[in-house]
């Protein structure tokens, strides 16, 4: 059954509990982290209020008051010239898979680039995820670059597919103001 009408919100502190289960269930079972080790709450804690701080957005799919889904984005390279681009990710619990939810998300994240006069957003998705790169053509995103056996994990080795969408807000910045 889709949730066409689960609430996307902005996340808060109550959230990170249900946001941790998600990620470290991505990080036990499946490529979409090239990681091994779980997250621990007080980790998960801190990296909300890196991004809290930074003024960057996490937005949960909310699900009958349950965290289903989470979705950020962050800086793509640390250095001044890339200020324009992000890297967006994407997580959804198990048990809501396949039902509409990373679509309202992704559709979040980038009106929400958009509203930040943000130029492109990148996805670093393993390429073995044919879900997940057909979720992100549909919303316009075009393959950027392979970079391949950048990852181990699971006894294989792990092939990372770039994704990016150029956004439509006909941003001409300054590099004096970079």
């Amino acid at each position: 059954m889709p949730f066409d009408n689960a609430l996307v919100r902005k996340a808060v502190e109550t959230d990170i509990p249900g946001i941790l289960e998600i990620y470290n269930d991505a990080i036990l079972h499946t490529t979409a982290l090239y990681t091994y080790e779980p997250y621990t709450l007080p980790m998960m804690q801190q990296w909300f209020r890196d991004k809290s701080d930074k003024r960057l957005p996490v937005y949960i799919a909310d699900v009958g008051r349950r965290v289903a889904g989470f979705a950020s984005y962050g800086p793509f390279r640390p250095w001044p010239a890339y200020k324009y681009t992000v890297e967006h990710s994407i997580y959804i619990h198990p048990e809501f898979r396949g039902q509409g939810l990373s679509k309202q998300l992704l559709r979040t994240i980038i009106d929400d680039a958009t509203s930040c006069e943000l130029h492109t957003i990148v996805a670093g998705i393993d390429s073995q995820n044919s879900i997940s790169i057909r979720l992100h053509r549909q919303f316009g995103f075009s393959e950027a670059g392979l970079i391949s056996q950048v990852g181990y994990k699971f006894g294989r080795w792990l092939d990372l597919q770039f994704m990016q969408l150029f956004l439509t807000n006909n941003l001409k910045p300054n590099e004096k103001q970079v």
